[in-house]
């Protein structure tokens, strides 16, 4: 049957569909030199990969960098050696537990927030797990609640 969802009683499938069609449209005039000297500059600017691909598609009119290159933002990004030392993901979360932390140093009795905070660490733990399994993390990195902010900065 269906699968609830992780950290709620609900289930559903809500969320943006992408397009069947994987081929470039035709009305993209930009070519793949464009795009890539475009995310390189962006990222440059200090841009993760989802908000250059947000950019991209608002004002440049670039649908999905994957339907036009071949190959993803990140991969771009792989290739001219300017990715992130970590995944934007895990960044995330991690930018959220530290957030949530200084609130809950200041707020103790927030019983809400610690258990948010408890199902944003377990989040971190498993994408921990899955970037070891896929080597894009070193196989003895962990998350360390003290340390976190250093990342975040």
């Amino acid at each position: 049957m269906f699968m609830a969802r992780m950290h709620a009683r609900k289930r559903g499938k809500s969320g943006s569909k992408k397009p069947a069609v994987k081929a470039k449209p035709d009305w993209v005039e930009a070519d793949k030199r464009e795009i890539e000297s475009l995310i390189v500059k962006l990222a440059k600017e200090g841009m993760t990969g989802s908000a250059i691909g947000r950019e991209l598609r608002d004002q440049y009119g670039i649908p999905r960098v994957k339907d036009v290159m071949g190959k993803t933002v990140t991969a771009v990004l792989k290739a001219q050696k300017e990715a992130p030392e970590y995944p934007e993901d895990l960044l995330s979360l991690i930018k959220k537990a530290v957030f949530l932390r200084k609130h809950l140093d200041k707020n103790p009795k927030d019983t809400h927030n610690t258990r948010g905070l408890a199902l944003i660490e377990s989040k971190i733990r498993r994408l921990q797990k899955y970037y070891k399994r896929k080597k894009v993390l070193p196989a003895d990195w962990y998350y360390k609640p003290e340390e976190a902010s250093m990342l975040v900065k």
